[in-house]
C-alpha cells in the first residue's frame, strides 16, 4: 500500500481533516519517507521519538523497525488514535514539555513549518544532545540552516545549528509530496551532534542574537548590549588578531570566528 492510500484509508477511518492551524501538511512521498527512514537507520538508534506522527506516513514504517518509539502529537484525536494502538504517546506541544530523552534517543519528525526553527534551537541547546536528528524544514529555513557566511540566508539559526551539529542534506520534497500540498517547498535534514568547547549554551545563545540584532550594523555597535559578563573593551584586540576591519558586521564572520569571538570577549 503506498503512503497516499495508507494516508487516504486513516483519514477515512478516523473521519479527519488537514488541520491548517497545526500545520498539518501530510507526507505522501513514499520516495521521501524512504530517505528518511535510510537516514535513521543509518544512526542504528535505540530509541526513537517523532513529533508530529500525524497519520502515520513515517509512523506505520517506523514501528517495524524500532520498538522503543516514543510519540509526541498535538492533535487530542490524532494523539488519542496512537495511545489506542498501544504506542507510548506525550500529547501536548513538542516546545512547551520538559525535554528529558537521553543521547539514547534520536528524533525524526516532518515537522509543522512553525515551530521548526524554535525546536532546532531548542534541541541545540539541551545538556545532553539527542544521538541525531532527521528533521524536514521549509526549503529556505534549511538553506539558512547550511548557510556560508558572507552569503544572504546566514544569519543566527545558522551559527548556532553548525555550532552544535553536522549537518547533511538527506532528500528535497516539492509541493506535490505532501496533502494538501503547501505553498513552499520542503527539505530533510539529518543532525549529528558535535564537540563544543561552549559550556553555557544559553548564554551563547544570547550573544550570537546580539551580534544578529541588526544585520545592517556594524559588529561593534550591536555588541554595545552585551552585559557585564563580557569586556567589549576586547573587540579591538580581537579584530587586530584575526586582521579584521573594525567595520565588520556579524554576517561576515564564520560559525567558528563568532565562537572565537565569544570565547575571547567573556568574562572567565
Amino acid at each position: 500500500m503506498t503512503a497516499l492510500e495508507r494516508l487516504q484509508q486513516r483519514l477515512d477511518e478516523l473521519k479527519l481533516f488537514a488541520k491548517k492551524s497545526l500545520g498539518q501538511n501530510f507526507l505522501i512521498s513514499d520516495g521521501v519517507i524512504n530517505k528518511i527512514l535510510a537516514a535513521v537507520d543509518e544512526e542504528k538508534p535505540n530509541q526513537v521519538i517523532e513529533v508530529g506522527p500525524g497519520c502515520g506516513a513515517l509512523t506505520d514504517l517506523l514501528t517495524k523497525k524500532y520498538k522503543n518509539l516514543t510519540l509526541i502529537e498535538l492533535d487530542r484525536n490524532l494523539a488519542e488514535f496512537w495511545r489506542n494502538q498501544n504506542f507510548k504517546v506525550i500529547e501536548g506541544d513538542a516546545l512547551q514539555m520538559d525535554w528529558d530523552f537521553t543521547g539514547e534517543h534520536l528524533l525524526v519528525s516532518n515537522l509543522p513549518y512553525q515551530i521548526s526553527s524554535s525546536l532546532l534551537i531548542d534541541r541545540s541547546l539541551d545538556p545532553v544532545q539527542l544521538k541525531a536528528m532527521v528533521l524536514m524544514f521549509q526549503k529556505e529555513v534549511a538553506q539558512r540552516i547550511r548557510a556560508l557566511h558572507q552569503t544572504e540566508h546566514y544569519g543566527m539559526l545558522t551559527v548556532i545549528a553548525q555550532e552544535f551539529w553536522t549537518i547533511q542534506t538527506v532528500c528535497d520534497a516539492g509541493s506535490r509530496e505532501f496533502k494538501p500540498a503547501p505553498k513552499v517547498s520542503s527539505r530533510v535534514l539529518k543532525f549529528v551532534p558535535r564537540k563544543s568547547n561552549i559550556s553555557d549554551k544559553k548564554q551563547y545563545l544570547a550573544f550570537v542574537k546580539i551580534c544578529f540584532q541588526q544585520r545592517r550594523r556594524v559588529l561593534s555597535t550591536n555588541l554595545n548590549a552585551l552585559d557585564n559578563k563580557f569586556d567589549k573593551s576586547r573587540l579591538s584586540q580581537w579584530l587586530i588578531d584575526n586582521k579584521k576591519s573594525e567595520k565588520i558586521r556579524a554576517e561576515e564572520l564564520s560559525p567558528v570566528e563568532i565562537n572565537s569571538l565569544y570565547n575571547f570577549l567573556r568574562v572567565q
